[in-house]
């Protein structure tokens, strides 16, 4: 005999999918920063731990270490299979493993998760000073504080120098920063995706996304972590909004067009394939991310302008001494290639721009795996060989 259940009888997801303590921790690692971290629009965070992976072993003279810097809804686990402290498998899987862009024979691949995020490091889900999930009371964070964060996970790895740094989207914001921050630190740079600063669409996508999780009335100010229910309906609506200007229109239509879902009739409250696809993707994000950790990352990267400060974009780019390669997708309608071109006509050291061809859109620069690993080769190509890593040798922090 089959039960059905009513609406009230069906199980809630909980309040927020972020990995927490007692959970399986995976391939994670974790750096503590011993001292607060000074946060650029004023005050201070303390107890900033950031959750990591690594993939092969770091040279004695520690010459041959690359960081992988994820995108807003990405983790930590670049590469790998689904596994328990693991609900997805690698996002870059196809870049990172022995004899693969980035040879885990010769290279140590070094990826954090972003500091805001919800996947083991300090972020709105975390305990705060008084023990309690700081939900809405987690201070305001730049892409600057993040590379500050990743600066001092790289001090306690005893990297000096990274031989590659590399992010798509928010990912390359930080990547960017990184060169511009420390280019004593960064030997070579691969920029995907990505932009000089948030235009003023950026942030209006953004902004939609972000009110529409405020208007959740399960998000209690962002206090709403240990309520048992999370702004679940604002996030899965802030996600069907983002994931539209991830992909590009004729995708959608050659994938979708007017197809209605399975036996539903749209003209008696079904769905259409395409709408029942942004239901998918919003019940699979509510299951394994936290609405406060987006909506801190998606302020994050609206703050993003790497003039700031610096005298503006193009006196902040002629600091960059990174060899560098600059990627845009040229079906990408949320960082349309003409960002990108800014990029690589403004970084004294590019090559000029690249273009990775994708129906995809924006998803490109995570999709087209084959094309993005040529770039990475491209960069890595003719380097010399790092020293033979020692026997048994790991990284400082285990």
């Amino acid at each position: 005999m089959n039960t059905v259940l009513t609406p009230s009888q069906v199980p809630l997801p909980p309040a927020s999918g972020a990995w927490q303590e007692g959970d399986p921790p995976g391939r994670r690692r974790w750096y503590e920063r011993e001292k607060p971290l000074a946060l650029e629009a004023g005050g201070e965070l303390p107890g900033v731990r950031l959750a990591f992976e690594t993939w092969g072993r770091l040279a004695p003279d520690r010459s041959n270490a690359v960081l992988v810097l994820h995108a807003l809804t990405g983790d930590s686990h670049v590469a790998g299979p689904a596994e328990p402290g693991h609900p997805t498998p690698g996002w870059w899987d196809g870049i990172i493993g022995p004899g693969r862009a980035l040879d885990t024979d010769r290279w140590f691949v070094v990826a954090p998760n972003v500091l805001g995020g919800c996947q083991g490091s300090t972020g709105p889900s975390s305990p705060g000073p008084s023990g309690r999930r700081w939900g809405g009371d987690f201070p305001f964070l730049t892409q600057r504080d993040q590379v500050a964060a990743e600066a001092g996970l790289a001090d306690a790895l005893g990297i000096d120098r990274w031989a590659l740094v590399v992010g798509g989207s928010m990912g390359g914001m930080r990547a960017l920063e990184w060169a511009v921050s420390h280019p004593e630190r960064t030997d070579a740079l691969l920029l995907l995706a990505t932009t000089a600063a948030a235009s003023a669409e950026q942030i209006a996508w953004a902004g939609i996304q972000l009110r529409a999780i405020r208007s959740d009335p399960h998000w209690h100010g962002g206090h709403y972590h240990d309520t048992g229910r999370g702004p679940h309906a604002g996030l899965g609506l802030a996600r069907r909004i983002a994931h539209v200007t991830y992909r590009s229109e004729p995708e959608l239509q050659v994938r979708f067009g007017r197809s209605p879902q399975g036996t539903e009739d749209p003209h008696n409250g079904g769905r259409y394939q395409v709408e029942s696809y942004l239901d998918h993707h919003a019940a699979k994000l509510a299951g394994r991310f936290d609405a406060g950790s987006y909506v801190t990352l998606c302020e994050a990267m609206n703050s993003h302008d790497i003039g700031r400060g610096r005298g503006g974009v193009r006196a902040a780019l002629r600091r960059v001494t990174a060899r560098t390669l600059v990627a845009g997708v040229g079906s990408d309608r949320l960082y349309p290639p003409s960002q990108q071109a800014e990029l690589a006509a403004g970084i004294p050291t590019a090559d000029h721009l690249r273009l990775i061809e994708s129906p995809y859109g924006h998803d490109g620069f995570l999709i087209e795996v084959e094309q993005v690993a040529a770039l990475v080769g491209e960069l890595v190509r003719g380097v010399p060989p790092p020293s033979a890593p020692e026997p048994g040798r790991h990284h400082p922090l285990s």
